[in-house]
């Protein structure tokens, strides 16, 4: 079974550090220590990962991202990628090809993973349950310094 590994992209951007920077890769973008350890967790356990963001969507490593923004899914608005946008996405990146999603998020992510990839993936969470982005860093930095996914 092919899996992909889904993973959030953060608040904190490469621009916060290096502001006249330009437009860089998806995988050099983010900079936050959630981010980093989600990213850490998915390279070690699946070849196959992408970066969900608010305002560009899906991204492989290797797309590009502009510049700055702060947008999240818990935001109101008009900026928020739209889910049929979301959805285009799945198709043109193939990644509905994927039968097996790992998305390392919490919750609110849920049924936005759901409704862009329609019926018919097995989604698993492993860091629903966590009581807070401390613990699943924690899950998250043990899992990968042991070897073992969550």
């Amino acid at each position: 079974m092919t899996t992909l590994a889904i993973i959030p992209c953060g608040n904190k951007k490469i621009w916060d550090r290096e502001g006249e920077i330009g437009p860089v890769f998806a995988r050099d973008a983010y900079i936050g220590t959630f981010h980093r350890l989600c990213r850490a967790y998915a390279e070690t356990f699946y070849p196959q990962w992408v970066i969900l963001s608010a305002k560009h969507g899906f991204l492989q490593p290797e797309d590009t991202v502009p510049g700055p923004y702060n947008l999240s899914f818990s935001h109101k608005s008009d900026d928020i990628i739209p889910m049929q946008s979301l959805a285009e996405q799945v198709q043109r990146k193939r990644l509905n090809d994927f039968q097996h999603l790992v998305v390392l998020t919490g919750k609110k992510y849920k049924p936005i993973v759901e409704k862009s990839f329609g019926p018919g993936h097995d989604i698993e969470m492993p860091l629903l349950g966590s009581r807070g982005i401390g613990e699943m860093q924690q899950k998250l930095k043990q899992a990968v310094s042991e070897g073992r996914p969550l």
